[in-house]
Order: structure tokens, then C-alpha cells, then sequence
């Protein structure tokens, strides 16, 4: 996975009024969960602010990043996990970080990438691709950029699911049954299987 590193500020105060005056600021409130549990045993938020011009590459982007956060001076490694974006401007309004460590596995979304050159497109059909990501689990190390998924052999009204996929070191979360991509008919191929079936005949 790639990585960025952003620097922040805890945040004195929490609440909706605080987080207005942080964003007329140029600020994103922001939460970090990891280990520490409060007396409740739920996760403890660690509340901070970012500069929203730190924060551009990463959220504006197809790319998955581990971000380097440095806290008034501490250092924590995180994923973000929850983005919350304003319903008109597209502006990010809030973002939670989930604190990852090398051992400890995490589940996250990464993109998917089709690679080669179906068969079933070579017959006259159209390549549909369900799913943009799939999420994974695994040691934050062990995650790559993309999950390639070759499509060579998958022919025409055929689709690859979940349940067939397989990479190493990762297990996937998303549910089996859930379709990635399948290569449909087109005019043209029904056209041309017709045609076969009238000269076999």
C-alpha cells in the first residue's frame, strides 16, 4: 500500500460549534480509534484537526493509502475508515483513522484491475465490471495497490464471483456470492451465434 504522511493538531474542544469553527478555518475534525478503550470498553477517539490541503491527495483519490499522522508531534500509523463529505461543495466535513501496527490485521477496500483480454469480448460481447473494490483482510503490509484479476478465459454470459478469487497472503471480506465482472451479449454476438447456428445446420 502507498503511503502519506499529514500532520495534525488535537482538537481542545469536540462538538458541532467547535467542528463549524475548525472547517471556517480550513481544518478537518478528525477522530483516531485504535487500542485504548474508555471505561464504557468501546474504542477511545483521539480528536484532532488536519489542514484540508494536507488531505487533497489522499481523499481524492481511486488509490488506498496507510497515512502517516504525526500529532502534535506524536506519531501514529492509520487507514482511513470513515469519510463524511459535505452534500453540495463535495468538501470533507469529518474523518475517522483506524491506528493499524504491522501484526494486526485490518479490512479495508482496494481497487480492482482487470487484466487481459476475454474471451468472451473476442466472441462479440461487452466486459461489465461490477464491483470497483473488494474488501480484504490482512496485515496492512501484506495489502497490495490493486487486486489484478485476469479475465482472459471468461467467455460470453459467463462471470467471475467472489468465491473464485484466491490471493495470497489476503482474505477477502466481500461476500461470495457477490459478482466482480461478467462479459454480456451484445447485438452483435447474438447476430453472429445465430449465424453459426444456421450454417451448422
Amino acid at each position: 500500500m502507498k503511503e502519506i504522511s499529514v500532520s495534525g493538531q488535537k482538537r481542545a474542544t469536540t462538538g458541532k460549534k467547535a467542528a463549524k469553527e475548525l472547517r471556517k478555518e480550513g481544518l478537518v475534525p478528525c477522530n483516531l480509534y485504535g487500542e485504548k478503550k474508555g471505561e464504557n470498553g468501546l474504542p477511545e477517539a483521539l480528536s484532532f484537526a488536519i489542514p484540508a490541503t494536507q488531505l487533497r491527495k489522499v481523499v481524492y483519490s481511486p488509490d488506498v493509502y496507510v497515512v502517516n499522522l504525526s500529532i502534535d508531534g506524536e506519531a501514529h500509523k492509520a487507514v482511513m475508515k470513515e469519510l463524511q463529505f459535505h452534500p453540495t461543495t463535495d468538501a470533507v466535513l469529518h474523518i475517522d483513522f483506524y491506528e493499524v501496527s504491522e501484526t494486526k490485521p485490518i479490512t479495508i477496500g482496494i481497487p480492482v484491475k482487470l487484466t487481459g483480454h476475454a474471451q468472451g469480448v473476442r466472441d462479440g460481447g461487452r466486459l461489465s465490471q461490477a464491483v470497483r473494490q473488494l474488501n480484504v483482510t490482512a496485515p496492512y503490509k501484506q495489502i497490495p495497490e490493486v487486486l489484478e484479476i485476469d479475465v482472459t478465459e471468461l467467455k460470453l454470459g459467463k462471470a467471475i464471483k467472489v468465491a473464485e478469487l484466491n490471493f495470497e497472503g489476503l482474505e477477502i471480506a466481500t461476500p461470495a456470492q457477490v459478482v466482480v465482472c461478467s462479459v454480456k451479449a451484445t447485438r452483435a454476438s447474438r447476430s453472429a451465434a445465430a449465424a453459426g447456428e444456421d450454417a451448422a445446420e
